[in-house]
């Protein structure tokens, strides 16, 4: 489930028992306009953002592509099925999944990488000009984060619908056929509730990933012109504040940081990367009054998440902390015992504590539950490393 709608967390706060949250109060921000910090930001050298036009812009190969294939008098979901046939097939693009693929369309299609963002902007620019009936979707999944270096990643999911066009649809009676384009079929799978949202909203989330991007880079002049144009981009897009709240935070800018986040969280109440962050935030300060209530509110909701639990194993076997590690992903499993991700961590805290049997064991039930051929590739040849580990250390 690796869309990379990006949200920092910039280390897991200690969690407080459940109290009630009823008086969770976080300060409200007068004016957005009074959240930039352009002169602390300065580049020494012209910076390159991508334009609109830049994003979904095609070339005359791809332009070809859509004549050839799209520009017929077939349905809807027949015009889906070539195009997703064209970009995976081992015959013609097979694109592959690389996370970290924050790319253009033209990018995407001629590097055969892309993630899920990266995905829906490429079919959405070959269909649309194909002349095809497309809305952009934003999949409501669990909280899952995946971990770069010393941060956690709090990801998202987004895909493309495909339906038949207008006309069409009103000459059927009942039902219809739509199609999603999606990267990740366990999002398909579990059926997740989704909502259509604007092409300014794909466009500022594919900016604060940039921004994202180039936090994790230490650029921090470039990472702030990404995060500021997606916040102007669509100013009600409440992940872009949260992020610009973490660059002012490694920044030193704790007060503007506070103003960020308290302006994320107004517009999304249940922003809890925010509301975490903000925790942080105040606990550094030496005001763990404030936060007690707010680390109480994110731990009542995320409890039930075996994704919370997966993170906090991360978290454990970062800091070397791997019997606690093992009792996390234990927990994670627990909840949902068909994600491959919380066995391949298990197999990794097992290993380090020599445990080479059930690294072995929980790293084979890794393998047989993941459906995506590069990871299992991946798994395949950790588990021939434990086997032969096994053999040289019986």
């Amino acid at each position: 489930m690796n869309n990379q709608l990006c949200s920092l967390l910039l280390c897991f706060p200690l969690l407080f028992a459940c109290q009630s949250n009823q008086d969770l109060h976080v300060s409200q921000v007068t004016s957005p306009k009074n959240l930039y910090l352009d002169n602390q930001y300065l580049v020494l050298k012209p910076t390159y953002i991508e334009t609109e036009q830049e994003i979904f812009q095609l070339d005359d190969e791809m332009r070809a592509m859509v004549q050839d294939k799209l520009v017929n008098n077939y349905p809807a979901h027949k015009k889906a099925r070539i195009l997703l046939e064209h970009l995976f097939s081992e015959e013609n693009i097979a694109l592959s999944y690389d996370g970290n693929a924050n790319v253009t369309a033209r990018q995407a299609y001629h590097n055969k990488l892309a993630n899920c963002m990266s995905l829906t902007i490429l079919a959405y620019a070959l269909a649309d000009e194909a002349g095809m009936n497309i809305s952009f979707q934003d999949v409501d999944v669990p909280e899952y984060w995946v971990r770069n270096g010393q941060y956690s990643l709090l990801t998202g999911h987004v895909n493309l619908l495909v339906e038949e066009s207008e006309d069409i649809k009103k000459r059927v009676a009942w039902g219809g056929i739509a199609t999603r384009i999606d990267f990740d079929p366990f999002v398909a799978k579990k059926n997740f509730p989704s909502h259509t949202i604007e092409k300014h909203t794909l466009l500022a989330m594919f900016y604060n990933n940039k921004g994202a991007e180039e936090m994790l880079n230490k650029n921090y002049p470039l990472a702030y012109q990404y995060l500021k144009k997606a916040t102007i981009t669509d100013k009600q897009f409440s992940s872009a504040w949260g992020n610009l709240g973490v660059l002012y935070k490694l920044s030193g800018h704790y007060d503007m940081a506070e103003s960020a986040y308290s302006h994320a969280i107004s517009l999304k109440h249940n922003n809890l990367t925010s509301l975490g962050n903000l925790a942080l935030l105040l606990n550094k300060q030496g005001r763990a009054n404030e936060a007690k209530p707010i680390e109480a509110f994110i731990h009542k909701a995320r409890v039930k998440n075996p994704y919370y639990h997966a993170l906090l194993g991360n978290e454990a076997f970062f800091n070397q902390s791997y019997q606690q590690a093992i009792q996390h992903y234990k927990k994670a499993i627990q909840l949902d015992d068909e994600q491959h991700e919380f066995y391949f961590g298990l197999a990794k805290a097992y290993y380090m504590q020599d445990k080479l049997t059930l690294s072995k064991r929980a790293m084979k039930k890794a393998v047989a539950l993941t459906k995506t051929k590069d990871t299992q590739r991946q798994y395949v040849a950790k588990l021939n490393f434990l086997k032969y580990q096994e053999t040289i250390n019986p």
